[in-house]
């Protein structure tokens, strides 16, 4: 999986390929981290976190991952407790066949580890097949239509076909193996309190030497941490036991039954669980910062002036002046609201006689405002005094706009460029370079021949 902040970082990157409109303008944010210090990585971060300002992205991405931790966690404690109710089950005789309860704790547990052991040898380098990801899939956990939920949704599935998921994978099957054998111990040491067990065994085809030689190389790990074992002597008086066996005897076998769980089940399971942990740390997935989107930006992070005394700046273009007509106006704001009620009178002021003649429209901003507009020049030939705030950026969206607007404007379109000194007093909505914005739009507005009231 990717951090938590490498996600957030991708998520932007998609929902900003898919013209998702964030709570914080990215361009902004992309300018004024130029001037800041840190590495490539740590300023993509910052930049994700910045554009969401409020945390919807996070929280989605947080709800995804939380819901998978929380299945895991289940499905431990499920386990944990099917092991304590199978063993308890299993040991409702006073008399136990020490070595069938040792094949039923440890057969199939034993035969698993060595076949995943096996598999991993054979598979190296080569991604298994993720039934993890059809099991707990991102699109099963969180219901949503909207862009953000369906984009993180495709992200957590693009993390989840990662070659290095084997490796998590591995990691949470041991984490469930893990779970069943210490419910298993859990429910031998609450059993071994609360009742007194006799230890038998039984062969037809081993002789009791046999057993002794079996039972001692059994031991000898158990041994080594402390766990008692029974002696040769206690081996032979153990064979087809069917009542109470002396309890110095019975502690002796309980000892190698507990210490064999311990050193043959529980602590070979936990080494694999560490190793898969940290394989899956070592191929970790790590954010592709080679992708053309990151490039244009760190590109732009690091463009810098050479040779600034020999370069000759071609003159930056400026709009023409607007020409105000002596006719009826309407004016209208793009997209944003105007800190002033009659905003158009620095521009119109010393023009207008009678103020009869300016209709205020309103703000133009969805389709149904545009439509609106249009039906309403087409049937009146007026000139539009058209109020663009300082927080509007030139893209794509908002020339068109402009553009649609000027054609059905009969006796011409002019702009009025505002400022709101509320930005400056608000952290998350600050602009970096207000005659840069200003600069884009004396651009815009002469390459359409649109004119721009001198309001200084």
């Amino acid at each position: 999986m990717l951090s938590p902040q490498d996600q957030l970082t991708e998520l932007v990157r998609t929902l900003e390929t898919q013209q998702h409109v964030f709570a914080t303008d990215p361009l902004l944010i992309t300018e004024k981290l130029q001037g800041e210090d840190g590495k490539p990585i740590q300023k993509l971060h910052r930049r994700a976190s910045r554009i969401d300002s409020n945390g919807a992205l996070a929280r989605v991405l947080g709800k995804i991952d939380g819901r998978i931790k929380g299945i895991m966690v289940v499905m431990s404690v499920v386990w944990c407790i099917s092991g304590f109710l199978g063993l308890f089950t299993l040991l409702q005789t006073n008399v136990v066949n020490f070595f069938y309860v040792l094949v039923c704790l440890l057969g199939f547990h034993t035969i698993m580890l060595l076949g995943w052991l096996v598999m991993t040898l054979i598979n190296q380098g080569k991604q298994s097949s993720n039934w993890f990801a059809s099991f707990v899939s991102p699109s099963y956990l969180i219901r949503g239509k909207d862009d953000v939920t369906q984009a993180a949704v495709t992200l957590y599935e693009r993390q989840l076909q990662h070659s290095g998921m084997r490796w998590y994978l591995g990691r949470f099957s041991h984490q469930l193996w893990l779970a069943t054998l210490t419910g298993m111990l859990l429910a031998i040491v609450f059993l071994l309190i609360v009742r007194q067990y006799s230890f038998s065994w039984e062969s037809t085809l081993l002789s009791d030497q046999a057993l002794i030689t079996l039972t001692q190389v059994l031991g000898w790990l158990p041994s080594m941490v402390g766990f008692g074992v029974p002696d040769s002597t206690a081996i032979i008086q153990s064979r087809l036991v069917t009542d109470a066996m002396p309890l110095s005897v019975a502690r002796q076998w309980a000892g190698l039954l507990v210490g064999s769980l311990l050193m043959y089940g529980i602590v070979p399971r936990a080494i694999a669980w560490a190793f898969c942990a940290l394989m899956f740390r070592r191929k970790k997935m790590r954010l592709d910062i080679k992708q053309p989107y990151y490039q244009k930006i760190l590109n732009f992070w690091q463009r810098h002036v050479v040779d600034a005394d020999d370069f000759k700046e071609a003159p930056a273009p400026i709009a023409p002046k607007a020409t105000i007509s002596t006719g009826k106006k309407l004016v209208a704001l793009l997209e944003y609201p105007s800190e002033q009620d009659n905003w158009w009178l620095e521009g119109l002021d010393a023009n207008i006689n009678d103020n009869s003649e300016i209709e205020d429209f309103g703000i133009v901003d969805d389709r149904d405002d545009m439509n609106r507009l249009t039906s309403y020049l087409d049937k009146h030939p007026v000139q539009v005094l058209l109020g663009i705030h300082s927080k509007a950026l030139p893209d794509r969206g908002t020339l068109r706009k402009l553009d649609r607007i000027a054609e059905h404007a009969t006796d011409g379109l002019i702009v009025q460029l505002l400022s709101d000194n509320s930005l400056a007093r608000d952290s998350l909505q600050t602009i970096p370079n207000q005659d840069t914005r200003y600069q884009q739009w004396q651009t815009a507005l002469s390459a359409r021949k649109i004119g721009l009231v001198d309001t200084k």
